[in-house]
Protein backbone atom coordinates (compact mmCIF):
# COMPACT_ATOMS: atom_id res chain seq x y z
CA UNK A 1 0.00 0.00 0.00
CA UNK A 2 1.23 3.37 -0.86
CA UNK A 3 1.66 5.86 1.90
CA UNK A 4 0.86 9.57 1.11
CA UNK A 5 1.15 12.23 3.49
CA UNK A 6 -0.90 15.29 2.52
CA UNK A 7 -0.31 18.80 4.29
CA UNK A 8 -3.35 21.16 5.33
CA UNK A 9 -5.38 17.67 5.01
CA UNK A 10 -8.24 19.32 7.14
CA UNK A 11 -8.65 22.31 4.71
CA UNK A 12 -11.28 22.17 1.69
CA UNK A 13 -8.94 20.73 -1.30
CA UNK A 14 -6.57 18.08 1.41
CA UNK A 15 -9.44 16.80 2.72
CA UNK A 16 -11.50 15.86 -0.48
CA UNK A 17 -7.96 14.71 -1.45
CA UNK A 18 -7.52 12.53 1.47
CA UNK A 19 -10.97 11.20 0.88
CA UNK A 20 -10.12 10.21 -2.80
CA UNK A 21 -7.08 8.56 -2.13
CA UNK A 22 -8.68 6.59 0.72
CA UNK A 23 -10.46 5.36 -1.51
CA UNK A 24 -7.80 4.17 -4.26
CA UNK A 25 -6.33 2.45 -1.45
CA UNK A 26 -3.80 4.78 -0.21
CA UNK A 27 -2.62 4.86 3.28
CA UNK A 28 -3.07 9.05 4.22
CA UNK A 29 -0.78 11.36 6.76
CA UNK A 30 -2.82 14.32 7.20
CA UNK A 31 -0.46 16.86 8.68
CA UNK A 32 -2.54 19.91 9.62
CA UNK A 33 -1.46 22.50 11.76
CA UNK A 34 -4.66 23.43 13.01
CA UNK A 35 -5.63 27.38 12.09
CA UNK A 36 -9.34 28.90 11.50
CA UNK A 37 -9.61 27.04 8.37
CA UNK A 38 -8.94 23.86 9.54
CA UNK A 39 -12.04 21.50 10.40
CA UNK A 40 -12.30 18.36 11.66
CA UNK A 41 -15.83 18.11 10.65
CA UNK A 42 -14.11 17.47 7.04
CA UNK A 43 -12.45 14.14 7.84
CA UNK A 44 -15.54 12.60 10.43
CA UNK A 45 -16.05 10.50 7.31
CA UNK A 46 -12.32 8.74 7.37
CA UNK A 47 -10.82 9.83 10.50
CA UNK A 48 -11.45 6.27 12.03
CA UNK A 49 -10.18 4.51 9.07
CA UNK A 50 -7.27 2.14 9.12
CA UNK A 51 -5.73 3.55 6.06
CA UNK A 52 -5.67 7.32 7.91
CA UNK A 53 -3.21 9.32 10.18
CA UNK A 54 -3.82 12.39 11.97
CA UNK A 55 -0.75 14.23 12.91
CA UNK A 56 -0.73 18.02 14.57
CA UNK A 57 2.02 19.86 13.19
CA UNK A 58 3.03 23.17 11.59
CA UNK A 59 5.69 22.87 8.36
CA UNK A 60 7.75 25.51 10.16
CA UNK A 61 8.69 23.14 12.86
CA UNK A 62 11.44 22.08 10.83
CA UNK A 63 12.39 18.81 13.46
CA UNK A 64 9.19 17.59 13.69
CA UNK A 65 8.71 17.62 9.90
CA UNK A 66 11.69 15.38 9.27
CA UNK A 67 11.00 12.98 12.22
CA UNK A 68 7.54 12.51 10.79
CA UNK A 69 9.25 11.97 7.27
CA UNK A 70 11.49 9.18 8.80
CA UNK A 71 8.79 7.81 10.84
CA UNK A 72 6.32 6.73 7.98
CA UNK A 73 8.39 7.13 5.17
CA UNK A 74 6.00 8.66 3.05
CA UNK A 75 6.23 7.76 -0.93
CA UNK A 76 4.55 11.13 -2.25
CA UNK A 77 4.00 14.62 -0.66
CA UNK A 78 1.32 16.56 -1.47
CA UNK A 79 1.63 20.07 0.15
CA UNK A 80 -1.82 21.82 0.31
CA UNK A 81 -0.93 24.15 3.73
CA UNK A 82 -1.05 27.46 2.85
CA UNK A 83 -2.96 30.43 3.94
CA UNK A 84 -5.23 30.80 0.55
CA UNK A 85 -7.64 33.62 0.84
CA UNK A 86 -6.97 36.72 -0.39
CA UNK A 87 -8.80 38.93 1.67
CA UNK A 88 -7.07 37.98 4.79
CA UNK A 89 -3.48 38.93 2.80
CA UNK A 90 -4.61 42.32 2.67
CA UNK A 91 -5.54 42.64 6.26
CA UNK A 92 -2.60 40.53 7.46
CA UNK A 93 0.48 40.08 4.74
CA UNK A 94 2.88 38.54 7.02
CA UNK A 95 0.69 35.35 8.08
CA UNK A 96 1.24 34.42 4.33
CA UNK A 97 4.42 35.20 4.16
CA UNK A 98 4.99 32.88 7.33
CA UNK A 99 3.01 30.23 6.25
CA UNK A 100 3.35 30.03 1.96
CA UNK A 101 7.21 31.21 1.97
CA UNK A 102 8.61 30.05 5.55
CA UNK A 103 6.86 26.79 5.53
CA UNK A 104 7.46 26.29 2.12
CA UNK A 105 11.27 26.32 2.85
CA UNK A 106 11.04 24.17 5.84
CA UNK A 107 9.18 22.04 3.73
CA UNK A 108 11.80 21.81 1.00
CA UNK A 109 14.89 21.66 3.78
CA UNK A 110 13.05 18.56 5.44
CA UNK A 111 12.07 16.80 2.23
CA UNK A 112 16.00 17.51 0.53
CA UNK A 113 17.12 15.41 3.89
CA UNK A 114 14.42 12.61 3.65
CA UNK A 115 15.03 12.13 -0.28
CA UNK A 116 18.72 11.06 0.46
CA UNK A 117 16.98 8.39 2.47
CA UNK A 118 14.10 7.22 -0.02
CA UNK A 119 14.93 8.01 -3.72
CA UNK A 120 11.73 6.76 -4.82
CA UNK A 121 9.97 9.59 -2.98
CA UNK A 122 8.31 12.67 -4.52
CA UNK A 123 7.01 15.97 -3.91
CA UNK A 124 3.85 17.68 -5.48
CA UNK A 125 3.16 21.60 -4.72
CA UNK A 126 -0.06 22.86 -5.22
CA UNK A 127 -0.41 26.34 -6.35
CA UNK A 128 -2.67 28.85 -7.57
CA UNK A 129 -3.32 30.30 -10.93
CA UNK A 130 -2.97 33.73 -9.22
CA UNK A 131 0.27 33.84 -9.90
CA UNK A 132 -0.27 35.08 -13.14
CA UNK A 133 -2.31 38.00 -12.69
CA UNK A 134 -4.81 39.31 -14.54
CA UNK A 135 -5.47 37.69 -17.27
CA UNK A 136 -7.62 40.24 -19.64
CA UNK A 137 -7.40 37.96 -22.83
CA UNK A 138 -6.18 34.37 -23.87
CA UNK A 139 -5.58 31.74 -21.04
CA UNK A 140 -2.14 31.60 -19.46
CA UNK A 141 0.31 29.09 -19.77
CA UNK A 142 2.95 27.11 -17.76
CA UNK A 143 6.10 29.20 -19.11
CA UNK A 144 4.40 33.09 -18.85
CA UNK A 145 5.11 35.23 -16.74
CA UNK A 146 4.19 35.19 -12.86
CA UNK A 147 2.43 38.70 -12.19
CA UNK A 148 1.31 38.17 -8.75
CA UNK A 149 -1.35 41.33 -7.80
CA UNK A 150 -2.36 40.47 -3.72
CA UNK A 151 0.11 39.83 -0.99
CA UNK A 152 -1.32 36.14 -1.15
CA UNK A 153 -0.63 35.63 -4.82
CA UNK A 154 2.52 36.92 -4.30
CA UNK A 155 3.69 34.62 -1.08
CA UNK A 156 2.44 31.52 -3.63
CA UNK A 157 4.49 32.66 -6.60
CA UNK A 158 7.44 32.94 -4.10
CA UNK A 159 6.90 29.06 -2.92
CA UNK A 160 6.56 28.01 -6.31
CA UNK A 161 10.15 29.44 -7.32
CA UNK A 162 11.55 27.93 -4.38
CA UNK A 163 10.49 24.57 -5.21
CA UNK A 164 11.76 25.05 -9.03
CA UNK A 165 15.07 26.25 -7.87
CA UNK A 166 15.36 23.23 -5.35
CA UNK A 167 14.79 20.70 -8.12
CA UNK A 168 17.09 22.67 -10.37
CA UNK A 169 20.30 23.47 -7.38
CA UNK A 170 19.51 20.21 -4.80
CA UNK A 171 18.19 17.52 -7.51
CA UNK A 172 15.16 16.63 -5.61
CA UNK A 173 11.88 15.63 -7.34
CA UNK A 174 8.89 18.20 -7.35
CA UNK A 175 6.58 19.20 -9.31
CA UNK A 176 4.15 21.92 -9.31
CA UNK A 177 1.04 22.84 -10.33
CA UNK A 178 -1.50 25.74 -10.98
CA UNK A 179 -5.10 25.08 -10.51
CA UNK A 180 -8.06 27.69 -11.43
CA UNK A 181 -10.50 28.33 -8.96
CA UNK A 182 -11.93 25.54 -6.94
CA UNK A 183 -15.47 24.98 -5.83
CA UNK A 184 -17.28 22.00 -3.73
CA UNK A 185 -18.05 20.44 -0.54
CA UNK A 186 -16.00 20.98 2.99
CA UNK A 187 -15.30 24.40 1.52
CA UNK A 188 -14.60 27.43 4.40
CA UNK A 189 -17.38 30.24 3.76
CA UNK A 190 -15.02 32.63 3.81
CA UNK A 191 -14.88 31.47 -0.08
CA UNK A 192 -17.40 33.15 -2.35
CA UNK A 193 -19.46 29.76 -3.01
CA UNK A 194 -19.90 28.70 0.67
CA UNK A 195 -20.55 32.17 1.74
CA UNK A 196 -23.46 32.70 -1.38
CA UNK A 197 -24.76 28.90 0.05
CA UNK A 198 -24.78 29.99 3.71
CA UNK A 199 -26.62 33.42 2.77
CA UNK A 200 -29.23 31.74 0.70
CA UNK A 201 -29.86 29.11 3.57
CA UNK A 202 -29.60 31.81 6.08
CA UNK A 203 -31.83 33.87 4.59
CA UNK A 204 -29.54 37.19 4.00
CA UNK A 205 -28.31 39.22 1.21
CA UNK A 206 -25.49 38.34 -1.73
CA UNK A 207 -22.46 40.32 -1.23
CA UNK A 208 -20.85 40.87 -4.70
CA UNK A 209 -17.81 42.83 -5.21
CA UNK A 210 -17.92 45.57 -7.60
CA UNK A 211 -20.42 45.05 -10.45
CA UNK A 212 -19.79 41.15 -10.67
CA UNK A 213 -17.68 41.20 -13.84
CA UNK A 214 -14.52 39.89 -11.99
CA UNK A 215 -14.35 36.69 -14.48
CA UNK A 216 -13.18 33.03 -12.62
CA UNK A 217 -12.09 29.60 -14.00
CA UNK A 218 -14.06 26.90 -12.35
CA UNK A 219 -13.38 23.45 -11.48
CA UNK A 220 -15.15 21.11 -8.94
CA UNK A 221 -12.82 20.05 -6.25
CA UNK A 222 -12.72 16.79 -7.28
CA UNK A 223 -11.82 17.25 -10.83
CA UNK A 224 -8.37 18.70 -9.65
CA UNK A 225 -7.74 15.73 -7.27
CA UNK A 226 -7.89 13.42 -9.67
CA UNK A 227 -5.75 15.58 -11.45
CA UNK A 228 -3.26 15.47 -8.65
CA UNK A 229 -3.11 12.00 -8.40
CA UNK A 230 -2.69 11.64 -12.13
CA UNK A 231 0.51 14.06 -11.53
CA UNK A 232 1.91 12.15 -8.89
CA UNK A 233 1.99 9.14 -10.97
CA UNK A 234 2.85 10.42 -14.40
CA UNK A 235 4.36 14.08 -14.09
CA UNK A 236 7.94 15.20 -15.16
CA UNK A 237 9.71 15.95 -12.16
CA UNK A 238 10.37 19.62 -11.99
CA UNK A 239 6.98 20.29 -14.65
CA UNK A 240 4.24 22.84 -14.02
CA UNK A 241 1.40 21.85 -14.92
CA UNK A 242 -1.74 24.03 -15.35
CA UNK A 243 -5.31 22.56 -14.33
CA UNK A 244 -8.39 23.85 -14.69
CA UNK A 245 -11.50 23.29 -16.19
CA UNK A 246 -11.08 26.22 -19.80
CA UNK A 247 -14.88 27.02 -17.87
CA UNK A 248 -14.74 31.33 -17.18
CA UNK A 249 -17.88 32.78 -15.28
CA UNK A 250 -18.20 36.15 -13.80
CA UNK A 251 -19.53 36.71 -10.36
CA UNK A 252 -22.44 38.01 -11.28
CA UNK A 253 -23.60 34.76 -13.76
CA UNK A 254 -22.77 32.55 -10.84
CA UNK A 255 -24.79 33.77 -7.94
CA UNK A 256 -27.70 33.78 -9.93
CA UNK A 257 -26.76 30.13 -11.37
CA UNK A 258 -26.74 29.50 -7.27
CA UNK A 259 -29.98 31.10 -7.11
CA UNK A 260 -31.50 29.25 -9.77
CA UNK A 261 -30.36 25.61 -7.90
CA UNK A 262 -31.31 26.94 -4.62
CA UNK A 263 -35.12 27.71 -5.99
CA UNK A 264 -35.09 24.45 -7.37
CA UNK A 265 -34.66 22.79 -3.86
CA UNK A 266 -36.64 24.84 -1.58
CA UNK A 267 -38.49 28.47 -0.49
CA UNK A 268 -35.90 31.07 -0.44
CA UNK A 269 -36.21 33.92 1.87
CA UNK A 270 -37.25 37.47 0.76
CA UNK A 271 -33.99 38.96 2.00
CA UNK A 272 -32.31 36.32 -0.78
CA UNK A 273 -30.82 39.15 -3.18
CA UNK A 274 -27.71 40.35 -4.65
CA UNK A 275 -26.00 43.04 -3.53
CA UNK A 276 -23.01 44.44 -4.86
CA UNK A 277 -20.50 46.34 -1.86
CA UNK A 278 -17.23 48.20 -2.14
CA UNK A 279 -14.60 46.54 -4.40
CA UNK A 280 -11.52 44.82 -2.40
CA UNK A 281 -8.29 46.93 -3.22
CA UNK A 282 -6.28 45.26 -6.62
CA UNK A 283 -8.68 42.79 -7.46
CA UNK A 284 -8.00 40.88 -10.30
CA UNK A 285 -10.33 41.00 -13.13
CA UNK A 286 -10.11 37.90 -15.10
CA UNK A 287 -7.92 34.37 -14.36
CA UNK A 288 -7.86 32.02 -17.14
CA UNK A 289 -5.41 28.62 -17.74
CA UNK A 290 -4.37 27.07 -20.68
CA UNK A 291 -4.45 23.31 -19.57
CA UNK A 292 -3.69 21.68 -22.73
CA UNK A 293 -0.54 20.04 -21.75
CA UNK A 294 -1.96 17.83 -18.11
CA UNK A 295 -5.01 17.21 -20.76
CA UNK A 296 -2.73 16.01 -23.86
CA UNK A 297 0.63 14.67 -21.65
CA UNK A 298 -0.97 12.62 -18.76
CA UNK A 299 -4.52 12.12 -20.58
CA UNK A 300 -6.66 14.00 -17.72
CA UNK A 301 -9.81 16.53 -18.30
CA UNK A 302 -12.52 17.33 -15.93
CA UNK A 303 -15.23 15.48 -15.57
CA UNK A 304 -18.24 17.70 -14.01
CA UNK A 305 -20.07 20.40 -15.59
CA UNK A 306 -20.51 23.65 -13.71
CA UNK A 307 -24.15 23.21 -12.97
CA UNK A 308 -23.82 19.44 -11.77
CA UNK A 309 -20.97 20.47 -9.84
CA UNK A 310 -22.91 23.31 -8.12
CA UNK A 311 -25.82 21.59 -7.36
CA UNK A 312 -23.66 18.95 -5.37
CA UNK A 313 -21.76 21.62 -3.55
CA UNK A 314 -25.16 22.99 -2.62
CA UNK A 315 -26.88 20.07 -1.66
CA UNK A 316 -23.67 19.02 0.59
CA UNK A 317 -24.06 22.35 2.23
CA UNK A 318 -27.75 21.11 2.77
CA UNK A 319 -27.16 18.36 4.06
CA UNK A 320 -24.37 19.25 6.40
CA UNK A 321 -26.00 22.07 8.19
CA UNK A 322 -23.60 21.37 11.27
CA UNK A 323 -20.49 22.13 9.10
CA UNK A 324 -21.05 26.02 9.69
CA UNK A 325 -21.59 25.46 13.57
CA UNK A 326 -18.26 24.24 13.76
CA UNK A 327 -16.76 27.66 12.60
CA UNK A 328 -16.80 31.05 14.22
CA UNK A 329 -19.44 32.84 13.48
CA UNK A 330 -17.47 36.26 12.35
CA UNK A 331 -15.12 33.65 10.13
CA UNK A 332 -18.15 33.50 8.02
CA UNK A 333 -19.97 36.43 8.17
CA UNK A 334 -17.20 39.37 8.35
CA UNK A 335 -15.65 41.60 5.79
CA UNK A 336 -11.93 41.47 5.44
CA UNK A 337 -9.80 43.24 3.18
CA UNK A 338 -11.55 46.21 2.59
CA UNK A 339 -9.65 48.31 4.83
CA UNK A 340 -6.23 49.46 3.75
Amino acid sequence: MKKVLVTGGLGFIGSNLIKLLIAKKYFVINLDKISYASNFYNVKEFSNSKKYKFIKADLNNKSKIINIFKKYKPDVIFNLAAETHVDRSIDSPFDFIKSNIFGVFNLLESFRKYYLLNKSSKLIHISTDEVYGDVLNGRSKENDTYKPSSPYAASKASSDHLVSSYVRTFGIPAIITNCSNNYGPRQHPEKLIPKLIYNILNNKNLPIYGKGLNSREWIFVNDHCEALIQVSKKGKIGNFYNIGSNLNLNNLKLTKCLIQIARSKLKIGENVKIKFVKDRPGHDLRYALNSAKIMKNLKWKPRVSIMKGLEKTFDWYLKNPNYYSKLKKTDITRRLGNKI
